[in-house]
């Protein structure tokens, strides 16, 4: 799960990584429209953007954020799969095959009438590293400010990680993205439960926090959960 304790990330510092040790480390990497121009032409960063990096770093997409803890890191092998994504837009990506046809559907309509109401664009790829598109997400989303990219990957232990555009971080505190990921990523709820469970739970906590009305109580609590 990636959520961060830290200010806003830069670019050049961003690597995906995978931890050696097994604490937990929480990290959300926090983005603008600038820093992803830039860091899209730095190969030695997104060299590791397929990584799912366990706790430090989202993997299939963006790496774009900072450690939050000393402990020693290993990068995973780069992956750019453009023959892994559809054929068609989708704000939905399942390559691990965690979500039914029918769970991919109601989340794509749910997260597209999201941004349509809120103007935040919410994305999920979900996958199994190395399966995954890797670089080849980034031109296929348009990822920007206003954007959200979920990457559902279990292959380190917690399933959760976050990508938030600088927009979305002005409006959403990171303390949300932290409890988001320790009540519906941990290892423990998504193996009782089932990925598709962590997933769509996640998706509706998203929703409900972001459609609350701004202000200093905006996302205080963990909505969500699979009968919303």
């Amino acid at each position: 799960m990636l959520v961060c304790t830290k200010q806003h990330c830069n670019a050049q510092a961003f690597s995906a990584t995978r931890p050696r040790s097994s604490t937990r480390q929480l990290s959300v990497r926090v983005f603008n429209k600038r820093q992803f121009d830039g860091a899209i032409n730095d190969d030695k960063t997104l060299g590791d953007i397929a990584g799912r990096a366990g706790a430090a770093a989202m993997s299939g997409l963006l790496t774009l954020s900072v450690l939050t803890s000393g402990a020693a890191y290993a990068r995973p092998t780069g992956v750019n799969r453009p023959e892994l994504l559809p054929t068609e837009q989708t704000p939905v990506i399942d390559v691990a095959g965690f979500l039914t046809p029918s769970e991919e559907k109601r989340i794509a309509s749910q997260v597209e009438a999201l941004e349509l109401d809120t103007g935040f664009r919410l994305r999920l790829l979900a996958q199994n590293y190395p399966e995954t598109p890797g670089l080849a997400i980034r031109d296929f989303w348009g990822v920007d400010d206003t954007s959200i990219v979920f990457v559902a990957d279990p292959t380190f232990g917690d399933i959760l990680n976050f990508n938030v555009g600088q927009a979305v971080d002005l409006e959403v505190p990171q303390s949300f993205w932290s409890r988001l990921a320790g009540k519906y990523g941990n290892k423990f709820y998504w193996q009782e439960k089932g990925e598709a469970a962590s997933i769509v739970s996640a998706v509706n906590a998203i929703d409900a926090c972001l459609r609350e009305p701004s202000g200093r109580t905006k996302c205080a609590t963990v909505q969500g959960g699979m009968d919303q």
